[in-house]
Protein backbone atom coordinates (compact mmCIF):
# COMPACT_ATOMS: atom_id res chain seq x y z
CA UNK A 1 0.00 0.00 0.00
CA UNK A 2 1.22 3.39 -0.92
CA UNK A 3 2.04 6.27 1.38
CA UNK A 4 -0.87 7.93 -1.02
CA UNK A 5 -3.41 5.29 0.23
CA UNK A 6 -2.49 4.92 3.76
CA UNK A 7 -2.89 8.67 4.54
CA UNK A 8 -6.59 8.27 2.65
CA UNK A 9 -7.00 5.25 4.98
CA UNK A 10 -5.92 7.29 7.90
CA UNK A 11 -8.59 10.07 6.90
CA UNK A 12 -11.43 7.82 6.52
CA UNK A 13 -10.93 6.72 9.81
CA UNK A 14 -10.87 9.96 11.72
CA UNK A 15 -13.38 11.86 9.52
CA UNK A 16 -13.05 14.82 12.23
CA UNK A 17 -9.19 14.82 11.30
CA UNK A 18 -10.36 15.36 7.95
CA UNK A 19 -12.68 17.72 8.19
CA UNK A 20 -10.25 19.71 10.28
CA UNK A 21 -7.77 19.44 7.53
CA UNK A 22 -10.09 20.77 5.31
CA UNK A 23 -11.26 23.46 6.75
CA UNK A 24 -7.51 24.73 7.23
CA UNK A 25 -7.25 24.18 3.57
CA UNK A 26 -10.49 26.62 2.71
CA UNK A 27 -9.17 29.29 5.36
CA UNK A 28 -5.82 29.23 3.40
CA UNK A 29 -7.75 29.92 0.47
CA UNK A 30 -9.61 32.30 1.35
CA UNK A 31 -6.60 34.31 3.00
CA UNK A 32 -4.38 34.50 -0.58
CA UNK A 33 -7.73 35.27 -1.96
CA UNK A 34 -8.14 37.82 -0.06
CA UNK A 35 -5.46 39.50 -0.71
CA UNK A 36 -5.97 39.47 -4.71
CA UNK A 37 -7.35 42.67 -6.78
CA UNK A 38 -9.12 40.61 -9.80
CA UNK A 39 -9.54 44.33 -11.67
CA UNK A 40 -6.06 45.44 -11.69
CA UNK A 41 -4.81 47.33 -14.13
CA UNK A 42 -2.75 44.33 -15.65
CA UNK A 43 -5.20 41.51 -14.11
CA UNK A 44 -4.86 39.92 -10.76
CA UNK A 45 -2.33 42.05 -9.01
CA UNK A 46 -1.15 40.30 -5.30
CA UNK A 47 -1.09 42.21 -2.33
CA UNK A 48 -2.65 45.39 -3.41
CA UNK A 49 -6.21 44.66 -1.14
CA UNK A 50 -5.47 43.88 2.74
CA UNK A 51 -8.57 42.29 4.17
CA UNK A 52 -9.97 44.45 7.71
CA UNK A 53 -10.97 42.64 10.85
CA UNK A 54 -14.01 41.84 10.39
CA UNK A 55 -13.30 39.76 7.26
CA UNK A 56 -10.46 38.58 9.05
CA UNK A 57 -13.26 37.40 11.67
CA UNK A 58 -15.42 36.13 9.42
CA UNK A 59 -13.27 33.98 7.50
CA UNK A 60 -11.77 32.29 10.46
CA UNK A 61 -15.12 31.66 12.09
CA UNK A 62 -16.89 29.99 8.91
CA UNK A 63 -14.01 27.91 8.35
CA UNK A 64 -14.00 26.52 11.71
CA UNK A 65 -17.70 25.91 10.89
CA UNK A 66 -16.58 23.31 8.66
CA UNK A 67 -15.01 21.12 11.01
CA UNK A 68 -17.88 20.26 12.54
CA UNK A 69 -19.96 19.98 8.54
CA UNK A 70 -20.65 16.32 9.13
CA UNK A 71 -21.88 16.27 12.01
CA UNK A 72 -25.21 18.77 11.66
CA UNK A 73 -24.99 19.62 7.77
CA UNK A 74 -27.83 22.11 7.46
CA UNK A 75 -26.78 23.99 10.87
CA UNK A 76 -23.61 24.44 9.90
CA UNK A 77 -24.41 25.61 6.07
CA UNK A 78 -26.98 28.10 8.22
CA UNK A 79 -24.34 29.38 9.85
CA UNK A 80 -21.71 29.89 7.28
CA UNK A 81 -24.50 31.28 4.96
CA UNK A 82 -25.11 34.03 7.24
CA UNK A 83 -21.37 34.80 7.78
CA UNK A 84 -21.23 34.64 4.19
CA UNK A 85 -24.05 37.20 3.57
CA UNK A 86 -22.24 39.41 6.16
CA UNK A 87 -19.25 39.56 4.43
CA UNK A 88 -20.83 40.24 0.82
CA UNK A 89 -23.19 43.37 2.91
CA UNK A 90 -20.55 44.70 5.12
CA UNK A 91 -17.18 44.34 3.57
CA UNK A 92 -15.74 46.38 0.83
CA UNK A 93 -13.28 45.17 -0.60
CA UNK A 94 -14.82 41.41 -0.17
CA UNK A 95 -13.60 38.70 1.40
CA UNK A 96 -13.88 35.49 -0.03
CA UNK A 97 -16.17 33.85 2.81
CA UNK A 98 -18.56 32.84 0.40
CA UNK A 99 -16.01 29.85 -0.36
CA UNK A 100 -17.22 28.12 3.47
CA UNK A 101 -20.85 28.30 2.32
CA UNK A 102 -20.41 26.42 -1.08
CA UNK A 103 -18.19 23.78 0.87
CA UNK A 104 -21.31 23.69 3.24
CA UNK A 105 -23.61 23.53 0.44
CA UNK A 106 -21.95 20.66 -1.15
CA UNK A 107 -21.84 18.67 2.26
CA UNK A 108 -25.81 18.88 2.79
CA UNK A 109 -26.50 17.56 -1.21
CA UNK A 110 -24.07 14.75 -0.50
CA UNK A 111 -25.87 13.73 2.85
CA UNK A 112 -29.49 14.19 2.00
CA UNK A 113 -32.19 13.45 -1.06
CA UNK A 114 -32.60 15.72 -4.02
CA UNK A 115 -35.38 17.53 -3.17
CA UNK A 116 -33.77 18.43 -0.03
CA UNK A 117 -31.29 19.84 -2.09
CA UNK A 118 -32.98 21.98 -4.93
CA UNK A 119 -34.84 23.06 -1.98
CA UNK A 120 -31.80 24.23 -0.17
CA UNK A 121 -29.69 25.25 -2.73
CA UNK A 122 -32.12 27.03 -4.60
CA UNK A 123 -32.35 28.91 -0.94
CA UNK A 124 -28.93 29.39 -0.48
CA UNK A 125 -28.43 30.45 -4.46
CA UNK A 126 -30.99 33.25 -3.78
CA UNK A 127 -30.25 34.64 -0.76
CA UNK A 128 -26.29 35.09 -1.58
CA UNK A 129 -26.73 36.21 -4.89
CA UNK A 130 -29.44 38.64 -3.67
CA UNK A 131 -26.93 40.11 -0.95
CA UNK A 132 -24.42 40.76 -3.27
CA UNK A 133 -26.53 41.76 -6.12
CA UNK A 134 -29.14 44.45 -4.28
CA UNK A 135 -27.14 45.28 -1.09
CA UNK A 136 -23.25 44.75 -1.83
CA UNK A 137 -21.19 47.94 -2.47
CA UNK A 138 -20.47 46.35 -6.03
CA UNK A 139 -23.25 46.82 -9.22
CA UNK A 140 -25.16 44.14 -9.62
CA UNK A 141 -24.08 42.88 -12.87
CA UNK A 142 -20.17 42.55 -11.10
CA UNK A 143 -18.36 39.14 -11.67
CA UNK A 144 -18.20 38.26 -8.40
CA UNK A 145 -22.04 38.46 -8.06
CA UNK A 146 -22.61 36.16 -10.74
CA UNK A 147 -19.48 33.96 -9.95
CA UNK A 148 -21.57 33.29 -6.27
CA UNK A 149 -24.38 32.12 -8.11
CA UNK A 150 -22.27 30.38 -10.59
CA UNK A 151 -20.51 28.78 -7.29
CA UNK A 152 -23.14 27.79 -4.89
CA UNK A 153 -25.26 26.01 -8.23
CA UNK A 154 -21.97 24.14 -9.25
CA UNK A 155 -21.61 22.71 -5.50
CA UNK A 156 -25.37 21.55 -5.06
CA UNK A 157 -24.71 19.82 -8.30
CA UNK A 158 -21.23 18.20 -7.35
CA UNK A 159 -22.78 17.39 -3.63
CA UNK A 160 -25.85 15.30 -5.34
CA UNK A 161 -24.11 13.92 -8.11
CA UNK A 162 -21.68 12.73 -5.28
CA UNK A 163 -24.43 11.48 -3.36
CA UNK A 164 -25.86 9.77 -6.50
CA UNK A 165 -22.94 7.92 -7.11
CA UNK A 166 -22.44 6.70 -3.13
CA UNK A 167 -26.31 5.30 -3.59
CA UNK A 168 -25.76 3.51 -6.59
CA UNK A 169 -22.19 1.60 -5.39
CA UNK A 170 -24.29 0.95 -2.12
CA UNK A 171 -27.05 -0.54 -3.82
CA UNK A 172 -24.64 -2.84 -6.24
CA UNK A 173 -22.87 -4.01 -3.07
CA UNK A 174 -26.50 -4.52 -1.23
CA UNK A 175 -27.37 -6.60 -4.36
CA UNK A 176 -24.32 -8.66 -4.40
CA UNK A 177 -24.39 -9.43 -0.52
CA UNK A 178 -28.06 -10.45 -1.38
CA UNK A 179 -27.28 -12.57 -3.93
CA UNK A 180 -24.64 -14.47 -1.86
CA UNK A 181 -26.22 -14.97 1.35
CA UNK A 182 -29.02 -16.38 -1.21
CA UNK A 183 -26.72 -18.94 -2.72
CA UNK A 184 -25.71 -20.16 0.93
CA UNK A 185 -29.07 -20.50 2.27
CA UNK A 186 -29.97 -21.93 -1.26
CA UNK A 187 -26.57 -24.27 -0.58
CA UNK A 188 -27.61 -25.03 2.93
CA UNK A 189 -31.48 -25.93 1.81
CA UNK A 190 -29.71 -28.28 0.04
CA UNK A 191 -27.42 -29.69 1.54
CA UNK A 192 -30.53 -30.20 4.55
CA UNK A 193 -33.16 -31.57 1.66
CA UNK A 194 -30.30 -34.57 0.72
CA UNK A 195 -29.34 -35.22 4.35
CA UNK A 196 -33.25 -35.67 4.87
CA UNK A 197 -33.13 -37.81 2.01
CA UNK A 198 -30.52 -40.10 3.07
CA UNK A 199 -31.76 -40.51 6.09
CA UNK A 200 -34.81 -41.54 4.79
CA UNK A 201 -33.42 -44.37 2.53
CA UNK A 202 -30.94 -45.49 5.30
CA UNK A 203 -33.65 -45.83 7.57
CA UNK A 204 -35.82 -47.89 4.71
CA UNK A 205 -33.24 -49.96 3.85
CA UNK A 206 -32.06 -50.98 7.90
CA UNK A 207 -35.35 -50.78 8.97
CA UNK A 208 -36.43 -53.35 6.32
CA UNK A 209 -33.81 -55.68 6.89
CA UNK A 210 -33.01 -55.83 9.88
CA UNK A 211 -36.57 -56.33 10.57
CA UNK A 212 -36.37 -59.49 8.26
CA UNK A 213 -33.03 -60.33 9.96
CA UNK A 214 -34.72 -60.36 13.11
CA UNK A 215 -37.88 -62.77 12.30
CA UNK A 216 -36.01 -64.98 11.00
CA UNK A 217 -33.06 -65.31 13.66
CA UNK A 218 -36.10 -66.25 16.18
CA UNK A 219 -37.12 -68.30 13.67
CA UNK A 220 -34.04 -70.22 13.70
CA UNK A 221 -33.67 -70.09 17.61
CA UNK A 222 -36.95 -71.48 18.14
CA UNK A 223 -36.69 -74.55 15.76
CA UNK A 224 -32.74 -75.31 16.20
CA UNK A 225 -33.26 -78.53 18.15
CA UNK A 226 -36.09 -79.90 17.19
CA UNK A 227 -36.35 -78.91 13.34
CA UNK A 228 -32.91 -78.57 12.62
CA UNK A 229 -33.28 -78.05 8.38
CA UNK A 230 -35.87 -75.52 9.10
CA UNK A 231 -33.58 -73.67 11.00
CA UNK A 232 -30.47 -73.94 8.53
CA UNK A 233 -33.18 -72.41 5.81
CA UNK A 234 -34.22 -69.54 7.80
CA UNK A 235 -30.54 -68.87 8.64
CA UNK A 236 -30.25 -68.90 5.10
CA UNK A 237 -32.97 -66.09 4.68
CA UNK A 238 -31.08 -64.04 7.14
CA UNK A 239 -27.56 -64.03 5.57
CA UNK A 240 -29.58 -63.45 1.99
CA UNK A 241 -31.28 -59.97 4.16
CA UNK A 242 -28.28 -59.33 5.37
CA UNK A 243 -26.23 -59.40 2.25
CA UNK A 244 -29.11 -56.95 0.55
CA UNK A 245 -29.04 -54.83 3.21
CA UNK A 246 -25.19 -54.43 2.70
CA UNK A 247 -25.21 -54.25 -1.04
CA UNK A 248 -28.42 -51.02 -0.40
CA UNK A 249 -26.16 -49.86 2.01
CA UNK A 250 -22.72 -49.71 0.37
CA UNK A 251 -24.62 -48.29 -2.59
CA UNK A 252 -26.62 -45.25 -0.90
CA UNK A 253 -23.37 -44.50 1.09
CA UNK A 254 -21.45 -45.01 -2.35
CA UNK A 255 -23.75 -41.40 -3.22
CA UNK A 256 -21.88 -39.44 -0.58
CA UNK A 257 -18.48 -40.01 -2.57
CA UNK A 258 -17.15 -36.91 -3.33
CA UNK A 259 -15.62 -36.17 -7.36
CA UNK A 260 -12.08 -37.60 -6.31
CA UNK A 261 -13.50 -40.76 -4.91
CA UNK A 262 -13.49 -43.84 -6.55
CA UNK A 263 -16.56 -44.03 -8.85
CA UNK A 264 -19.74 -44.81 -7.54
CA UNK A 265 -22.09 -47.52 -7.59
CA UNK A 266 -24.41 -47.49 -10.55
CA UNK A 267 -27.01 -50.54 -9.87
CA UNK A 268 -30.22 -49.04 -10.60
CA UNK A 269 -32.44 -48.11 -8.04
CA UNK A 270 -35.47 -50.01 -6.41
CA UNK A 271 -39.23 -49.64 -8.25
CA UNK A 272 -42.24 -51.45 -8.39
CA UNK A 273 -40.37 -53.78 -11.08
CA UNK A 274 -38.76 -55.52 -8.17
CA UNK A 275 -42.32 -55.58 -6.20
CA UNK A 276 -42.48 -59.62 -6.02
CA UNK A 277 -38.78 -60.27 -4.83
CA UNK A 278 -39.47 -57.65 -2.50
CA UNK A 279 -43.11 -59.65 -1.39
CA UNK A 280 -41.21 -62.65 -1.51
CA UNK A 281 -38.73 -61.31 1.17
CA UNK A 282 -41.61 -60.97 3.64
CA UNK A 283 -43.59 -64.20 2.68
CA UNK A 284 -40.34 -66.16 3.54
CA UNK A 285 -40.26 -64.55 6.63
CA UNK A 286 -43.57 -66.13 7.44
CA UNK A 287 -45.62 -62.52 6.30
CA UNK A 288 -48.47 -63.70 4.35
CA UNK A 289 -48.40 -61.07 1.05
CA UNK A 290 -51.03 -60.98 -1.81
CA UNK A 291 -49.97 -58.72 -4.74
CA UNK A 292 -52.75 -57.40 -6.67
CA UNK A 293 -51.95 -54.81 -9.86
CA UNK A 294 -53.68 -53.22 -12.36
CA UNK A 295 -50.73 -50.47 -13.79
CA UNK A 296 -49.35 -52.42 -16.50
CA UNK A 297 -48.04 -50.53 -19.13
CA UNK A 298 -47.11 -47.49 -16.87
CA UNK A 299 -44.47 -46.40 -17.29
CA UNK A 300 -42.86 -43.98 -14.03
CA UNK A 301 -40.25 -41.60 -13.63
CA UNK A 302 -37.34 -42.98 -11.71
CA UNK A 303 -38.39 -41.01 -8.35
CA UNK A 304 -41.64 -42.01 -8.61
CA UNK A 305 -40.99 -45.33 -9.06
CA UNK A 306 -38.50 -45.53 -6.19
CA UNK A 307 -40.82 -43.67 -4.13
CA UNK A 308 -43.63 -46.13 -4.37
CA UNK A 309 -41.24 -49.08 -3.67
CA UNK A 310 -40.18 -47.43 -0.41
CA UNK A 311 -43.76 -46.78 0.62
CA UNK A 312 -44.30 -50.56 0.07
CA UNK A 313 -41.49 -51.44 1.65
CA UNK A 314 -41.88 -49.88 4.94
CA UNK A 315 -45.15 -50.27 5.17
CA UNK A 316 -44.67 -54.23 4.64
CA UNK A 317 -42.06 -53.72 7.99
CA UNK A 318 -44.08 -51.78 10.15
CA UNK A 319 -46.62 -54.99 9.26
CA UNK A 320 -43.79 -57.20 10.54
CA UNK A 321 -43.25 -55.61 13.11
CA UNK A 322 -46.70 -54.23 14.28
CA UNK A 323 -49.00 -56.10 13.22
CA UNK A 324 -49.09 -59.53 15.19
CA UNK A 325 -48.13 -63.34 13.89
CA UNK A 326 -51.11 -63.78 12.75
CA UNK A 327 -51.90 -60.55 10.49
CA UNK A 328 -51.44 -60.61 6.79
CA UNK A 329 -50.79 -57.82 4.32
CA UNK A 330 -52.58 -56.99 0.64
CA UNK A 331 -50.94 -54.63 -1.45
CA UNK A 332 -52.09 -52.99 -4.43
CA UNK A 333 -51.09 -50.64 -7.20
CA UNK A 334 -53.87 -49.14 -9.59
CA UNK A 335 -53.27 -46.46 -12.40
CA UNK A 336 -55.85 -43.90 -12.07
CA UNK A 337 -55.87 -41.19 -14.81
CA UNK A 338 -52.81 -39.07 -13.78
CA UNK A 339 -52.14 -40.75 -10.83
CA UNK A 340 -50.34 -44.36 -9.65
CA UNK A 341 -52.32 -45.14 -5.90
CA UNK A 342 -50.38 -47.46 -3.71
CA UNK A 343 -52.47 -49.28 -0.84
CA UNK A 344 -51.07 -51.61 1.54
CA UNK A 345 -53.59 -52.95 4.12
CA UNK A 346 -53.20 -55.58 7.36
CA UNK A 347 -55.59 -57.12 9.35
CA UNK A 348 -53.23 -57.14 12.55
CA UNK A 349 -54.84 -56.23 15.56
CA UNK A 350 -51.11 -54.71 16.74
CA UNK A 351 -50.74 -52.30 14.53
CA UNK A 352 -53.18 -49.96 15.33
CA UNK A 353 -51.12 -47.28 17.29
CA UNK A 354 -47.76 -49.16 17.17
CA UNK A 355 -46.29 -47.15 14.27
CA UNK A 356 -46.86 -43.91 15.92
CA UNK A 357 -45.87 -44.97 19.03
CA UNK A 358 -41.84 -45.93 18.10
CA UNK A 359 -41.13 -42.37 17.02
CA UNK A 360 -43.17 -42.72 13.70
CA UNK A 361 -40.42 -42.00 11.16
CA UNK A 362 -41.08 -44.29 8.84
CA UNK A 363 -44.38 -42.97 8.33
CA UNK A 364 -43.22 -39.16 8.23
CA UNK A 365 -40.92 -40.76 5.56
CA UNK A 366 -43.25 -42.19 3.72
CA UNK A 367 -45.53 -38.82 3.52
CA UNK A 368 -42.20 -36.70 2.87
CA UNK A 369 -41.47 -38.71 -0.39
CA UNK A 370 -45.15 -38.60 -1.37
CA UNK A 371 -45.11 -34.88 -0.75
CA UNK A 372 -42.21 -34.09 -2.09
CA UNK A 373 -43.15 -35.59 -5.65
CA UNK A 374 -46.49 -33.69 -5.59
CA UNK A 375 -48.49 -36.67 -4.18
CA UNK A 376 -50.61 -37.34 -1.02
CA UNK A 377 -49.81 -40.31 1.58
CA UNK A 378 -52.45 -40.85 4.41
CA UNK A 379 -52.14 -43.63 7.41
CA UNK A 380 -53.94 -44.73 9.87
CA UNK A 381 -55.84 -47.43 11.66
CA UNK A 382 -58.92 -49.48 9.85
CA UNK A 383 -62.63 -49.42 10.82
CA UNK A 384 -62.87 -53.15 12.09
CA UNK A 385 -58.70 -53.55 12.89
CA UNK A 386 -55.68 -53.58 10.90
CA UNK A 387 -53.64 -50.40 9.22
CA UNK A 388 -54.01 -49.16 6.07
CA UNK A 389 -51.61 -46.87 3.46
CA UNK A 390 -52.21 -44.99 0.86
CA UNK A 391 -50.31 -43.39 -1.47
CA UNK A 392 -51.25 -41.36 -4.58
CA UNK A 393 -48.00 -40.53 -6.89
CA UNK A 394 -48.45 -38.69 -10.08
CA UNK A 395 -47.52 -40.15 -13.27
CA UNK A 396 -45.62 -37.02 -14.05
CA UNK A 397 -44.23 -35.60 -11.18
CA UNK A 398 -43.07 -32.12 -11.11
CA UNK A 399 -39.91 -31.93 -9.40
CA UNK A 400 -36.67 -33.21 -10.59
CA UNK A 401 -35.51 -36.60 -8.56
CA UNK A 402 -33.25 -35.91 -5.71
CA UNK A 403 -29.68 -36.55 -6.12
CA UNK A 404 -29.06 -40.51 -5.96
CA UNK A 405 -32.66 -41.31 -6.42
CA UNK A 406 -31.96 -42.61 -9.81
CA UNK A 407 -27.88 -43.43 -9.83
Amino acid sequence: MSTLERTKCRLRAHPMALDATLAAGVLVTMLASSFVDPHGENGATWGTHTPNVLSLTLMVLSAAALVFRRRAPRTILATTGALSAVELVASDPRAPVVMSAVVALYTVASATDRPTTWRVGLLTMTVLTACAMLVGPLPWYAQENLAIFAWTGMAAAAGDAVRSRRAFVHAIRERADRAERTRDEEARRRVAEERLRIARDLHDVVAHHIALVNVQAGVAAHVMDKRPDQAKEALAHVREASRSALNELRATVGLLRQSGDPEAPTEPAPGLARLDELADTFRNAGLPVEVARADHGTTLPAAVDLAAYRVIQEALTNVQKHAGPEAKAEISVVRVGPNVEVTVLDNGPGQDDGPEEGGGHGLLGMRERVTALGGTCTTGPRYGGGFRVHAILPVKNRTAPALGDSA
